[in-house]
């Protein structure tokens, strides 16, 4: 059991609204971390909607609910039944009327697009949508490079060997392209959509160049951009969108594309061990992908991220523009002795940047200029949780 640290975010969301709606990959920890909750709240009931028993509870939902309302009722697999949002929105109005305004659902999900777009009409200004990331480098108690190798699923973090863990890993590649996207009505072969994970993981931290998937995939860029869609919605791959700023320069508008768990990452290129890491072409951006996942992860709720980029070759690896309207410049180094490029300085100089980081894999911070600091990963995100 993993202390998480959403925990806290989610209790005081829950605090403040009727419903929160909890997202992530299948395997992530929603279920636990939702048990965890229920039990610092009495009377707690869970609902498992993949479980046909608990599914046949709610055949006439609104009569079943209107018998628990004094309870915090968690909902799992929501998806799985999305005429159940128009219900919700009743019980929540009629909950509010009887002097009850918080803790009132908690929604678990597994795709996160097709939960906003069942539950945006219904629950609008009645419900906050967090997300459940893997596991993190403060998580873990400083075992980043493991956690790098392995990934933030728990049960693959938490194997006794890397081989166990990779074992882990394959096996839930192939339930999720077997058994689990097939569930959300989509029809493509498994192999093909392998493939084309396997393409993004080669391509880790690249410009999404749909065309040129298509080509290699043999099919059409509106199925390639179908593929993108419904990884990115399984919260499996990341879009990182370029950031846009008037500031006279012709800039890259295409948004890179991005494994968001790195064991998985390493999984898909058959990378099982950290020396595998080191000796593969990938490793420089899959340290990329990691570190700006976990900044994320840890970026106080509101945060917006991007990454900036002109034709002209400046480059910044990630832009978090905090909820306080600070704008932080990261660049991300594998390097232990790290140095800013002119690119990284004139674009933060240019764009107003008000702190500017390198991240590289040591463990003491330093300055690289009078504007720049060069921090380890778990200090950077420290300072990231202290503003939450």
């Amino acid at each position: 059991m993993f202390s998480r640290r959403h925990k806290r975010r989610i209790l005081q969301h829950l605090d403040e609204t009727p419903a929160v709606a909890l997202l992530g990959p299948r395997q992530v920890g929603k279920t636990t971390l939702a048990r965890d909750i229920a039990t610092q709240t009495p009377d707690s009931l869970y609902l498992d909607l993949e479980n046909p028993g608990d599914a046949a509870r709610l055949a006439d939902p609104g009569r079943y609910l209107d018998l628990h309302t004094e309870r915090l009722v968690i909902l799992d697999e929501v998806q799985r039944m999305p005429d159940l949002f128009r219900v919700l929105r009743g019980q929540i109005d009629e909950r509010r009327r009887l002097g009850r305004r918080t803790r009132q659902f908690l929604l678990l999900g597994s795709a996160s697009d097709a939960l906003l777009r069942q539950s945006s009409e219904s629950l609008a200004g009645r419900i906050v949508y967090d997300e459940l990331p893997g596991l993190d480098v403060l998580e873990v108690g400083g075992k980043q490079e493991t956690l790098w190798t392995r990934g933030g699923f728990p049960d693959a973090f938490n194997t006794r060997n890397d081989a166990g863990s990779m074992r882990w890993r394959q096996n839930f590649i192939r339930t999720y392209l077997e058994r689990d996207i097939p569930q959300f009505g989509v029809r493509v072969p498994a192999e093909t959509l392998r493939r084309f994970w396997t393409m993004l993981a080669h391509r880790q931290g690249g410009l999404l160049n749909t065309s040129e998937l298509a080509r290699s995939l043999d099919v059409s860029v509106p199925a390639v951009k179908r593929y993108v869609d419904l990884l990115s919605d399984l919260m499996l791959v990341r879009r990182l969108p370029p950031y846009f700023a008037n500031v006279g320069k012709r800039l890259i508008k295409t948004p890179k594309v991005y494994i968001r768990d790195s064991g998985i990452l390493h999984s898909l290129l058959g990378l099982g061990t950290l020396d595998d890491v080191f000796s593969h072409p990938v490793a420089g951006t899959s340290w990329e992908g990691f570190v700006i996942e976990n900044l994320i992860a840890t970026a106080p709720f509101g945060t917006d991220a991007w990454f900036y980029r002109t034709r002209a070759g400046a480059e910044i690896d990630l832009m978090l523009l905090l909820p306080d309207r600070q704008l932080w410049a990261i660049e991300v180094k594998r390097s232990s002795a790290p140095r800013t490029s002119k690119g990284f300085d004139l674009a933060a100089l240019e764009l107003g940047a008000t702190e500017r980081f390198v991240v590289h894999p040591g463990h003491e911070p330093f300055p690289l200029s009078e504007t720049t600091l060069a921090v380890p990963l778990a200090g950077l995100m420290e300072r990231l949780e202290s503003l939450a």
